[in-house]
């Protein structure tokens, strides 16, 4: 029987959440035709737990090891080594919906070449909670055409993929953004599937998550990503809230009615988003959840303040060219 979708992922000492993973890719009422996973150089016992879905698998696992790659370098190696003309990619952690592959397949049969999955968060304490309605889109919040997917959900062909390069090797964090540009330079608009969802688990602290978004923003110096977005920012902390809190204290008082009315317009949609979830919380869990949100608000875009420029210096200092006219060298990297 021929291979016709290959499933992908990278791990690296994901012993802890591995499971989730693998036991929902044996519920899927679509099953892969085969798994092809690439390991960064674990030394947790992740290979070890990899060998055991090995063994009661239905469908072939492939297991790489590529010591030192990065996420790019590892999804275009198990690409590479896989044999389904269909790719569909997922993370390490993450926890698929029964359906996920069966949805996000579906439309190649009208012969597209690029489907979005979607994500959702699958938080266990009230932060995360507070995290995931923060930063995550929910489906209401979708334009279908525009949607850009992570790598966690997403399906495409071999051949489109090939096409634009693979990967980014050279980018540490937002390749799969960098990807989805290419391939939509490619392709167009991608076809859209909202069952097809990844659950995974948002950042455990504060901490964590300032370390996550100054990587990711980071990323986006490096890639040339967001200046708009990244110029608003540093102009509402560093321009516009001073200037402010300035006026009222030295011409009207009144100015500084327009802080709090700034951070409700900036916490509208958290809240929003935060809302159902509140219904299954004690009245001490909403407090701590409401008051978490503005908290995790600044913390993301202090660290996105700090990131954003190291990666801009590190572009600069090493001549990258612009990558939407064409592959970088790896050597870039």
């Amino acid at each position: 029987m021929p291979i016709n979708i290959s499933v992908i992922a990278t791990v690296k000492n994901e012993s802890p959440s591995i499971r989730r993973l693998f036991d929902s890719l044996l519920a899927q009422t679509r099953p892969p035709d085969e798994v092809v996973i690439v390991d960064g150089g674990s030394t947790d016992g992740t290979l070890d737990i990899l060998g055991e879905y090995a063994a009661r698998a239905p469908w072939p696992l492939k297991v790489i090891s590529q010591p030192g790659a990065n996420i790019s370098q590892g999804r275009n190696t198990a690409i590479a080594a896989a044999a389904g003309p269909i790719i569909a990619s997922t993370d390490a952690g993450v926890r698929l919906n029964e359906c996920w592959l069966e949805e996000l397949v579906k439309p190649f049969e009208q012969g597209v070449q690029v489907v979005s999955g979607f994500f959702l968060p699958d938080p266990q304490t009230v932060f995360e909670t507070a995290l995931g309605a923060t930063t995550l889109p929910v489906l209401a919040d979708i334009q279908p055409d525009r949607f850009l997917p992570s790598s966690r959900s997403v399906a495409f062909t071999r051949q489109v993929w090939e096409q634009v390069g693979g990967y980014p090797e050279w980018l540490d964090y937002c390749e799969d953004l960098i990807f989805d540009f290419k391939l939509r330079q490619r392709v167009g608009s991608f076809a859209f599937a909202p069952r097809a969802v990844a659950y995974f688990r948002p950042r455990p602290s504060l901490a964590a998550f300032a370390k996550q978004y100054y990587r990711y923003a980071r990323g986006d110096g490096k890639a040339d990503l967001w200046r708009k977005r990244h110029a608003i920012r540093y102009t509402t902390y560093c321009l516009a809230g001073p200037l402010l809190l300035l006026l009222g204290w030295s011409r009207d008082a009144r100015f500084w009615l327009l802080i709090p009315a700034g951070l409700a317009a900036m916490l509208w949609t958290p809240y929003r988003r935060l809302r159902p979830y509140l219904v299954r919380f004690s009245w001490i869990d909403k407090i701590k959840a409401v008051a978490w949100v503005p908290l995790i608000r600044i913390a993301g875009d202090v660290a996105k303040m700090v990131g954003y420029p190291v990666g801009v210096w590190w572009r600069w200092r090493r001549h990258i060219p612009d990558w939407r006219r064409g592959c970088i060298s790896q050597k870039c990297q």
